[in-house]
Parts: structure tokens; sequence; C-alpha cells
């Protein structure tokens, strides 16, 4: 049967335990993740643990609705057995109706005439054969980009902390995002913090011949899975090709590892091109809306 659990309620070893036995390994799902970037998230819990599914909750002029947290892709249903439509549904349909909105990006289709569906796409690239053969892969634009930025010896770095990552976003692709806010980037870095503290994460920086950070990416990195949860780049680093040397160096380190680089997906045609051009293959997620407000 399956329960609402307000957040300190929440068994979070069980819960946790479940998140990393499920077939899909992300790291959204961890309730170290939940806790710094939606802080008193609510749940969803089937069977004593046996599948979750975590509901960021918030509250704004009075009225409680569920949201997809910036620096989050993406939620739904975790489990042992890979979540099926009807366990989508039968946990939307348990949905508490305190929650006037909906508005959350999930890993399962659903089918569900409550709510509208739109599909997204991630990419992502499997790291289990050697090297050479997922080079192989590699589109010819993206291997002249390796190696023009490999002649010009990128001074790649990681001693960077989270607040000037956080602060290299904020000067350069923070300022194309609408709605972000200050709360935002606190928790981005909290969460840098714990993953840096607790062998979770790492952050890759590459710095100008005057020290200046002008690239850095944050990994996300948990047993069988490299997410790249934020990237950013300068027009010094595009003009350089240092994010394609950046992952083509992430390649080598785990290739012939039963690791999947997730690239955390883009809906700007650029930025999916980049990732595309590594051999990475599209995998769908999915946003599901539902407006219950009064007006």
């Amino acid at each position: 049967m399956i329960e609402y659990l307000k957040n300190d309620e929440i068994n979070k070893d069980e819960w946790d335990a479940c998140v990393a036995a499920s077939h899909n390994g992300k790291p959204y799902g961890y309730s170290w993740f939940l806790d710094c970037m939606a802080p008193g998230w609510q749940a969803l819990v089937d069977d004593d643990y046996d599948a979750v599914f975590p509901l960021p909750g918030f509250k704004r002029f009075g009225i409680n609705y569920v949201a997809t947290p910036i620096f989050l892709q993406q939620l739904g249903a975790f489990s042992p057995d890979k979540p099926s439509p009807d366990m989508m549904n039968e946990f939307l349909e348990y949905l508490p109706g305190i929650y006037r909105l909906v508005d959350l990006c999930v890993g399962q289709k659903v089918h569900h005439e409550s709510f509208s569906v739109t599909e997204k796409v991630n990419f992502e690239l499997d790291l289990s054969k050697p090297y050479e053969k997922i080079h192989d892969g590699f589109t010819g634009h993206c291997r002249r980009n390796i190696e023009s930025s490999a002649r010009k010896k990128p001074n790649l770095t990681r001693s960077v902390t989270p607040e000037e990552l956080a602060e290299l976003f904020m000067a350069n692709k923070g300022k194309e995002i609408k709605g972000i806010k200050k709360r935002d980037y606190q928790r981005i870095i909290s969460l840098m913090k714990y993953c840096l503290a607790s062998e979770k994460g790492k952050i890759i920086g590459a710095r100008s011949g005057r020290k200046e950070l002008v690239y850095a990416t944050f990994l996300v990195t948990i047993k069988g899975n490299i997410t790249m949860l934020m990237v950013v780049n300068t027009p010094y680093s595009r003009e350089r090709r240092i994010g394609y040397y950046v992952v083509n160096e992430i390649i080598k380190e785990y290739a012939s590892t039963h690791t999947l680089l997730d690239f955390a997906g883009s809906s700007i045609p650029s930025v999916a091109a980049f990732m595309e051009s590594f051999g990475s293959i599209r995998i769908p997620f999915y946003r599901i809306y539902r407006n219950r407000l009064f007006w």
C-alpha cells in the first residue's frame, strides 16, 4: 500500500537503499541530493520502501505545489523492479490533493488523463568499452575539436571551490536562466560541498595563463553513474574548445568500467549536438503537468 510521508517521517537509510537498487541509478533520487536541492521534500512510499516516489513539494502564497528544482533534471519512481506505467499511474493517483499545481520531470513515461505530458531528451554514453572503441564513435567534428584543444594544452585543475564555480555560473550561463534565485545557488553550493566531502563528486576546472577560472564542471559520481550536473563555459573556453577536451579526459578515465556518463541533457540545439558528438544516445524523460489552481 502506498503511503504519503512528510520529510521527518521518511526513513532515509531505507529510502537510499531502494534508490541504490533501482535500475535507473541516477543521483537525483537519493535523500542527500533531495535534502540539498529540495529541503523538506515529501514522498510516496510503497510496501515498506519496495518502491519510492520523491515529491519536491513547496509552498508559496499559501499554495502547495510540486515542482522540479533547478539543477535536478528528473525524478519519478525508483524501484529494484523497472517501474511500469501502471506503477507510475498508481503513484500519481496517491498524490495528495493539497498540491494544487504539479510540474515535475520524471524518468518514466506517463499515461494519465489528469496530466499533460511533454517529452524531453537526455544524452547518455556507455563507458563499459575500452577508450579506443568509444573514440571510434566520436564524430569527425568532435575529434578535430579535441585535437585542436589539446594542442593549446588546457591548464586543468581540481582546485576549484564550489563558491568559485557558482560565481562563474552566475557570471555566464546564469544570466540566461529566468527565475534562478540566490537560494538556488546556495543549494547547489551545499550539494557540491557534501559531494566533495563524501567522495560523491568532483569539480574539474580550467584556468587561463593568468590563473583566471575560464571553464568548470561539477560531476556527481555514484556507483555506475557520472552526471555532468553543472557545466560552465566562457568565451575563452569556447574559443579553445576546452569542453571537448575535458569530456574526452573523463571518458579516458572511466573507459572500460561499468559506468554511464550522463550529460544531463539540453534543449539548446548546439549543446545537444555537443553531447551527441561523443556517440551518446538520446534517452527520453518526461515533464508531467497538472494545474488545479482556483483561477
